[in-house]
């Protein structure tokens, strides 16, 4: 087998790897979650959750082979069992109960934010740590797509009331008794 020669050690390489391993971890487990909850979710918002969560899980079944496909071309392999997988993830896996749609929702928006506090770290590890600005770029790029999903899903859960300028109306407060 022909040793890999793109201008990173071993270790250099490893590091990434690991961190792209715990990342496909995260992605996976988000899969799982996003795909029970388009399965189970019921009430009012139903269609408009069940579509995006469709969209969603779609997006993120690209992202895991991304991930795993980079972790090959830094001459890796991918963690590839959901064993490996619950090892590894810095998510929990959803438990016995079905949460409400805007429990699901919450959710998922806890776990896109941790993703992305994970991701934020691994770009900087990647580029200071690692000096692989290649997956430096490719996990800012993951970031930026779950920072979306993440906008995507809070909007569900903000009740604010937002004028046309985009502002805030502001919240009524109730007036105490005998003011």
């Amino acid at each position: 087998m022909r040793k890999l020669n793109i201008g990173l050690t071993d270790e250099q390489r490893q590091g990434v790897i690991n961190l792209l391993n715990q990342d496909l971890a995260d992605a996976y487990l988000l899969l799982v979650k996003t795909k029970k909850f388009h399965w189970d979710v019921v009430g009012p918002q139903f269609r408009s959750l069940h579509e995006l969560w469709e969209e969603q899980y779609e997006t993120l079944t690209e992202t895991i082979d991304s991930v795993a496909e980079r972790v090959r071309a830094l001459g890796g392999y991918p963690v590839g069992t959901m064993e490996g997988f619950l090892k590894i993830t810095t998510l929990k896996e959803e438990g016995g109960n079905i949460p409400t749609a805007t429990g699901m929702v919450a959710r998922l928006v806890e776990d896109h934010e941790q993703i992305i506090r994970n991701l934020r770290n691994h770009v900087d590890q990647s580029s200071e740590n690692f000096h692989d600005e290649g997956t430096a770029d490719f996990l800012t790029g993951l970031m930026e797509g779950h920072e979306e999903m993440a906008w995507m899903l809070r909007s569900f859960i903000e009740g604010e009331e937002i004028q046309s300028d985009g502002s805030q109306t502001p919240r009524k407060t109730k007036t105490p008794v005998g003011a």
